[in-house]
Parts: C-alpha cells; structure tokens; sequence
C-alpha cells in the first residue's frame, strides 16, 4: 500500500522560508514523478512543483525562481524548498507521486501539510 507522509508546514513572515518532505513508501517510485499541489481556501488544487527520478524538473510560474524541488531516490522522499514566501503561497500542501507514463499506474497523494505566510 502506497503512503505518502508530509513534513514541514508552518507558520511564516512574509519574506521567509519553509522547506516541506514527503516521504513515500509501498513500491518502487523510478518510474514515479513526485511533487506537489496546494490549495488555497475557495480555490481549486493547483501545481506548485513536479520532478522525475532522472532530476527533470517542473514548476509553475507563480513559484519559479523562489521554490526549489529535489528528490532522494534511495529514501524515496521529494523535498520542497520555499523561500521569499509570500501572503499568496498560503495553502495546504499536497504531496503526490504518479507514473511518468500515464496508464501504467494511479495518482497517489498525502493527507496535506498546512502552510501560512503572514504580511
């Protein structure tokens, strides 16, 4: 059974930094992107932060040049550096992993870790 744990919300002033972990366990994960999702409240779940085994990386515009994702394939755990946060980036985390390839597998995600960035 897959389960992903997450690591790291909090509380910080605008300007600060946060670094999330989610641990992943259950099955091999190379063949598994990982990354994140947040959602603020009364908004839809958006991407924040995607990498693949290799190190390919991907975030959203909204984050780029402030989050930094890396990976640790051999603990099966993807890490979420957030720095110059701000006001905006308030949300509930959401870890996930899901197959490269589509159809060779499912979405999995964590229960969410709470981040809030006070102005």
């Amino acid at each position: 059974q897959v389960q992903l744990v997450e690591f790291g919300g909090g509380l910080v002033q605008a300007g600060g930094s946060l670094r999330l972990s989610c641990a992943a366990s259950g099955r091999t994960f190379s063949d598994y992107a990982m990354g994140w999702f947040r959602q603020a409240p009364g908004k839809e779940r958006e991407f924040v932060a995607s990498i693949r085994s290799g190190g390919t990386t991907n975030y959203a515009d909204s984050v780029k040049g402030r989050f930094t994702i890396s990976r640790d394939n051999a603990e099966n755990t993807v890490y979420l550096q957030m720095n110059s946060l701000k006001p905006e980036d308030t949300a509930v985390y959401y870890c996930f992993t899901a197959p490269v390839i589509s159809n060779t597998g499912r979405l999995y995600w964590g229960v969410g870790t709470q981040v809030t960035v006070s102005s």
